[in-house]
């Protein structure tokens, strides 16, 4: 429990006093995730999600260009205080940090804003670690201007 706090609590110093990418554990930069692959497990998230020309926001925002995009930055959609939150500390969404998220949300956004009863929106999680590996790869396909 002890290194659990210390090491959520890194990630955040980290993150937000150096401006650096948030090293996690089971996520690494040479692993790669096949596009193809995430598209089809992006399926179960358009419940939620919307992505691509014309998308419109849902229960969740659109996803367009999410890799590199500030966290809660969405035209139109009605963010959660927790994403507000960490949006203020500055919080942009890495490949490694999308990795976090998609494995556990509440779990990220309360590691990362170092509060153990932020709450953020998306109850959804996928826990197998090459899915998320595919659907961020996926999500790196869509543009911003789509």
């Amino acid at each position: 429990m002890i290194f659990r706090r210390a090491r959520k609590t890194t990630i955040r110093t980290l993150a937000c006093a150096f401006g650096l990418t948030a090293m996690t554990v089971g996520y690494s930069a040479a692993e790669e995730g096949d596009p193809t692959k995430g598209e089809k497990v992006f399926k179960s998230c358009t419940a939620c999600h919307k992505v691509g020309d014309g998308a419109k926001n849902g229960v969740g925002p659109v996803l367009n260009g999410i890799v590199g995009r500030p966290a809660g930055t969405f035209e139109g959609y009605k963010y959660g205080k927790g994403i507000k939150a960490a949006n203020e500390q500055g919080l942009v969404w890495t490949e490694e940090l999308l990795f976090e998220w998609l494995g556990n949300p509440r779990n990220f956004i309360r590691g990362y804003l170092d509060d153990k009863k932020a709450k953020v929106k998306m109850t959804f999680k996928l826990k197998n670690e090459q899915k998320r590996l595919d659907v961020i790869a996926y999500l790196k396909t869509i543009s911003p201007e789509q």
